[in-house]
């Protein structure tokens, strides 16, 4: 019988299963998907992401990144990181190394789709195959989570995202986030010659309406687009809990709030890492206890953020606040790492 059955091999699902198979644990990932899979995100990683990945064994390029910079008009605020660098690095790139990783710890990979859930005492039956446990990391809108009822609905305005890249030389080695009354851009540069540009708001149009709220960075983007415009939403996402008998939620699939902060990534990393100790140990239940614990200041300063971002009014103050205040500012960047 298999230790770990993953489904969903997107970067979260593939920390769990090198965690796992790290630890000695057979893991194996069930994944509709060919490698690398794209996805429209903000592409910046924070430290502790970056020393997540080192602790993986992963080896991935990129962009480094100093800290976080707000952006409005002719305000801006700006903090380092002060616990190492962060990276941007493209979504393809970063699958592509954990795909790698995950092979050299003998993780099995299959093509297929996880379906229908049956669990008993001591094992989880899915995808044709029996598991001692099952880590659900499929995702934003995860039919898992759904399907073991746990999807819990929110009723705060859905927001959308919409990313897009840009063959230009990055001007900065900070992450940029532009601020509008429409919304927000998350700027992130991932490479020599490439930028990638994030919106997010809840209108639904097109990214060259939303970018036209942002004068100033459209002219900062001054050569050509790079790929296809790829979105993500409604990004608010709620599970009742993290934990079904032997089933775990884990990454995006746990819960999601906002991509206006960008720590989904070492998040993900953090959780997967937590729901293996917590399996290993033969404690599921305990995992929902660390995932708030891990989540607890990115829920709570991404929340409050986007409740400022909804009202235009005060989404006018916000960078300009930040700037007057910059210890408090440089605490909430710390908070995050």
């Amino acid at each position: 019988m298999i230790d770990l059955l993953v489904a969903g091999g997107g970067p979260a699902g593939l920390a769990t299963a090198i965690h796992a198979a790290s630890a000695g644990m057979e893991a194996v990932v069930i994944e509709p998907r060919g490698t690398p899979v794209d996805k429209a995100c903000g592409e910046g990683i924070m430290p502790g992401g970056v020393r997540a990945l080192e602790g993986l064994g992963v080896r991935v390029g990129g962009h480094a990144l100093r800290g976080i910079r707000y952006v409005d008009g002719l305000h801006r605020a700006q903090a380092l990181f002060s616990d190492g660098s962060g990276l941007g690095v493209r979504r393809t790139e970063l699958h592509a190394a954990l795909a790698r990783r995950a092979a050299e710890v003998g993780v099995v990979v299959l093509s297929g789709r996880v379906g229908e859930v049956r669990q008993s005492a001591d094992a989880v039956s899915a995808g044709g195959l029996r598991a001692r446990w099952l880590a659900a990391a499929d995702g934003l809108h995860s039919p898992l989570r759904r399907s073991l009822g746990l999807d819990l609905p929110s009723r705060r305005p859905r927001r959308f995202g919409l990313r897009q890249h840009f063959r230009v030389s990055p001007w900065t080695d900070f992450v940029e986030v532009h601020w509008s009354v429409f919304g927000e851009a998350y700027v992130t540069p991932v490479g020599d010659g490439l930028v990638g540009v994030a919106v997010l708001s809840t209108a639904r149009c097109g990214f060259g309406a939303h970018l036209a709220h942002f004068p100033r960075l459209c002219r900062l983007l001054d050569g050509p687009a790079a790929g296809p415009v790829r979105g993500a939403g409604p990004l608010r996402q709620r599970a009742r809990r993290r934990t079904a008998g032997r089933v775990v939620l884990v990454g995006d699939a746990a819960g999601y709030t906002d991509a206006l902060t960008g720590e989904g990534v070492a998040l993900a990393l953090a959780s997967a890492e937590a729901a293996v100790r917590c399996l290993r140990a033969g404690r599921p239940q305990a995992y929902e206890r660390y995932w708030r614990r891990l989540s607890l200041r990115h829920r709570l300063l991404t929340e409050g953020l986007v409740r400022l971002s909804g009202h235009a009014a005060v989404a006018r103050l916000v960078v300009p606040a930040a700037a007057r205040m910059p210890s408090v500012f440089s605490a909430a960047v710390r908070a995050l790492q």
